[in-house]
């Protein structure tokens, strides 16, 4: 979903991450308040206190995010649901979460914690901006929070939307959890609807643009792909991490990796390591002791003609929580770890002492064969094609 993430703030124990694609709806949003929303409702004033109220207004848009994803993780947490973070990017904001709710009530009240929130920061702006009138303050000012009490009324009321996964859709998927004691069930028909919405908003796109409305379509289409996107991967992990549930790494790793060395040149680790083993990452041990990491990131930055002049102990990476995880944690925080890190393999770690490796080709030939043995079998999985075509890519 993501794709280059830094780090902001860190708020209430929770990082606000910010996606680059973020920057993108920052700087259109800015635009479209500057050169069109604002002039059109606000005809007197110049262009450069537009300029401000749109800067004003993007800026506004990040608060609102933050605070809606806040309440979400604030309740996420309170339910003790690991929270790694809230990210903004190009469609709003997401309160990341590493596992699916424990109960019923807990997704519900998750879910409806971020609408409320939006609900209530529209009411708190509603009575600024009636006390900031009476006190005739700027009309810029008066301009942006209109805007901002505006914007959190959609959101909120956007979001409760029952189309998974918006808010709407998770406390749909909580009642129907709630009925039916099932949450596979529930989560596969209000990923449907999530679907399905999608499609609806995909087709209003196409209407908009054959009426001349290209922008509107553009976004319309855009927000269609992303949810219908997202409903289907929302399920597939949901059967990733039933499958994986219990597993530990100690099983899927591989107890005799291939170590080089550090005093070799990387010409050498290029020519008989990389190429005959054909691994990207290979763990850096002295005499038995574990040093950290070479990947080809570290040897691409460095030129070519160069190779043999440098070793890897010029370039390799020390051991740290991105790259490596411990024997008996769960086969799923390594899977997750891959998918943050971008990595295929991670060196399993214990007190300190390289045990193995663990790589993504080996968990996903193990999800691929489950999936297929039990959808045969008893189908407890439910309809699986969809998540072993993701393993094939």
């Amino acid at each position: 979903m993501f794709s280059k993430r830094f780090t902001v703030f860190r708020l209430l124990g929770f990082d606000v991450k910010i996606d680059l694609t973020w920057l993108v709806l920052a700087v259109l949003v800015t635009w479209t308040l500057a050169r069109g929303v604002f002039p059109l409702y606000f005809p007197e004033l110049s262009r450069q206190t537009y300029w401000l109220m749109g800067i004003g207004g993007t800026l506004g848009l990040l608060v609102s995010i933050v605070f809606h994803e806040l309440s979400h993780s604030v309740v996420a947490r309170r339910y003790g649901l690991p929270i790694t973070g809230i990210t903004l990017f190009i469609f709003g904001g997401v309160a990341e979460m590493t596992d699916e709710p424990p109960s019923p009530k807990a997704e519900f009240l998750m879910a409806a914690a971020g609408p409320l929130a939006s609900f209530v920061l529209a009411l708190v702006l509603y009575a600024a901006l009636l006390t900031m009138g009476e006190a005739d303050l700027p009309l810029s000012v008066r301009g942006v929070l209109f805007y901002l009490v505006y914007l959190n009324v959609l959101v909120a009321v956007f979001n409760l939307i029952p189309a998974f996964p918006l808010d709407g859709g998770r406390m749909l998927r909580a009642a129907l959890w709630h009925w039916k004691g099932d949450i596979r069930w529930s989560t596969r028909l209000s990923s449907s609807i999530g679907s399905g919405f999608g499609l609806v908003l995909i087709a209003l796109a196409v209407l908009a643009v054959l009426q001349g409305n290209f922008i509107i379509g553009m976004w319309w289409f855009l927000i269609g792909m992303f949810i219908r996107t997202a409903a289907g991967m929302s399920y597939q992990q949901l059967l990733l991490r039933e499958a994986l549930r219990g597993e530990l790494v100690r099983r899927f790793m591989n107890a005799s990796p291939v170590t080089v060395s550090p005093s070799i040149s990387l010409q050498e680790l290029v020519d008989d390591y990389i190429y005959q083993y054909q691994f990207k990452m290979f763990p850096v041990a002295e005499h038995s002791r574990l040093l950290g990491c070479v990947t080809t990131r570290e040897v691409r930055v460095v030129p070519r003609g160069d190779w043999t002049r440098h070793t890897v102990r010029d370039v390799f990476k020390t051991c740290s929580p991105e790259n490596t995880i411990a024997p008996d944690a769960e086969a799923l925080d390594a899977l997750t770890l891959m998918a943050r890190t971008g990595s295929s393999r991670l060196m399993v770690v214990d007190s300190g002492t390289l045990v193995g490796i663990i790589t993504l080709k080996d968990l996903m030939r193990f999800l691929s064969l489950k999936f297929e043995l039990e959808e045969q079998g008893d189908g407890a999985l439910g309809k699986s094609s969809g998540p072993i075509d993701l393993f094939r890519t």
